[in-house]
């Protein structure tokens, strides 16, 4: 290993693996990149755009987003202040690790919840895309599918963080 490497933690183990986020990930970012190219080399070669481009590239971005934070939560990779959660005890790093995935996974859950009535908002009053025209929950059904992937990987951080000695 080279010098001032770091080496690769093993992987959780997780019962739905984690293959599913780093693929989607894949996907998504390959996308993105040949939307974005074609609407670029378009553009260029006859000073017009595809006006689908900019409401489908954010509507990735945003999936992207909560794949990959599903894919952090699941790994215990997740925005922390590390001078709090690595210091102390083995017992204390270990109840501070599974109160903030047992956080996590409340605020994601509630977030999921509430998502649904926008999804049932946007079926009920027939709303359109204002790009492309398509029915809007075709782009917000993914936030409350997403919010509760992450609910659910974060109880699995809670229920392994139980489990696991320090």
């Amino acid at each position: 290993m080279p010098p001032g490497s770091v080496p690769d933690e093993a992987e959780p183990p997780v019962k739905v693996p984690l293959r599913i986020e780093d693929w989607l990930t894949v996907v998504i970012m390959g996308l993105l990149v040949a939307i974005t190219f074609a609407n670029v080399l378009v553009r260029y070669l006859t000073d017009q755009s595809f006006a689908w481009t900019e409401e489908l590239s954010i509507f990735l971005m945003i999936v992207l987003t909560m794949v990959a934070g599903s894919a952090a939560v699941a790994r215990n990779r997740h925005i922390r202040i590390e001078y709090f959660a690595d210091a102390g005890s083995a017992v204390r790093r270990r109840r501070l690790a599974r109160f903030g995935a047992l956080m996590v996974a409340l605020f994601f859950a509630l977030l999921a919840v509430l998502s649904v009535w926008i999804v049932w908002d946007n079926i009920r009053y027939e709303e359109t895309s204002p790009g492309i025209g398509v029915p809007q929950w075709w782009y917000s059904i993914w936030l409350p599918v997403c919010s509760a992937a992450i609910a659910l990987r974060a109880l699995g951080v809670y229920r392994r963080r139980g489990r696991d000695p320090e």
